[in-house]
């Protein structure tokens, strides 16, 4: 993801960095952190916060420890009137010593969930009011290029709303490391549904996704020159049921899209068009009933 479209961003801080959050955390935004772990780190971390004061310490909404010394984990908690809550621990370890890394955390109503390198992560629920949260810092073995906070939609809806079909335009288009979630959930009796990403000024559809839930078939394709390309199907598994809700991440990348269902990788799609630019609409159609849509 580009920090460019941030609302605030901190370019080469020096380690450790401690920031105020301009305007505060809200549902949707997205805080993006780029920068490469030193090759002898042992940890670092991510703190979100309310206030740095040390004496006495400030409330921590949410911390997120990496660590590289066994065993290699993600520990996540919070500091509440000076005193830690009960740590949450992930035995995965996504950032690599030496290498760079993209940290994303997005923000929701209920819960922070962080993505590294485009696959998710982790979910944390809150546990302190987010509209207190107004400081970001990180300290440890890590270099930073840059923090970028993250406005809460680039998308909006042509109908104003989520009815079917829906039809909602990308603002100025899709660049690489954007990322589209698709959220809704499945209805009852259902016979399949179909996300286009397409190109307004044409009938082009760089992008088709068309589960259908009777045959347990995820198809992908596009639609170029008024011509429907090769169809792509394989699959690890089918993510789809009656009834059941889903969460689509489409990561979009210089040569392909990644694609997740409900937190884990599905497949990939190489690019068939060049001009990302060009892809400046979402369609969404089927038996599906959406809770949320955004480009982040």
């Amino acid at each position: 993801m580009s920090v460019a479209n941030a609302k605030h961003r901190v370019l080469n801080p020096v380690i450790p960095f401690t920031g105020g959050i301009p305007g505060g955390l809200h549902p949707g935004e997205v805080i993006i952190i780029q920068g490469t772990v030193r090759q002898d780190a042992d940890s670092f971390q991510v703190n979100l916060s309310r206030g740095c004061s040390t004496k006495p310490c400030s409330d921590v909404a949410f911390c997120l420890k990496a660590q590289f010394c066994s065993p290699l984990c993600i520990t996540c908690n919070s500091l509440l009137k000076e005193s830690w809550g009960k740590e949450e621990t992930v035995y995965q370890q996504p950032f690599k010593q030496g290498a760079p890394f993209e940290a994303i955390i997005l923000v929701h109503n209920n819960a922070f969930k962080v993505a590294v390198n485009g696959t998710h992560l982790l979910e944390y629920k809150h546990r302190m009011p987010l509209n207190r949260v107004d400081t970001f810092s990180i300290s440890g073995n890590v270099e930073v290029c840059a923090v970028g906070y993250i406005p809460s939609s680039a998308i909006y809806s042509e109908s104003g709303d989520l009815s079917l079909p829906y039809k909602g335009s990308i603002l100025n288009g899709l660049s690489p490391g954007e990322h589209i979630t698709v959220k809704g959930q499945v209805c009852i009796y259902p016979h399949s549904f179909t996300i286009n990403l397409r190109s307004s000024q044409t009938k082009n559809i760089a992008l088709h996704l068309n589960p259908r839930i009777k045959s347990a078939v995820f198809i992908r394709n596009s639609y170029l020159s008024e011509c429907w390309g090769y169809e792509e199907q394989e699959l690890p598994f089918f993510p789809f049921s009656s009834g059941e809700y889903f969460e689509i991440l489409i990561f979009c990348q210089p040569h392909q899209f990644k694609v997740a269902v409900n937190g884990s990788h599905l497949f990939e799609f190489r690019h068939r068009v060049q001009d990302l630019k060009s892809i400046d609409q979402i369609e969404i159609m089927g038996d599906v009933e959406l809770t949320d849509v955004k480009v982040w």
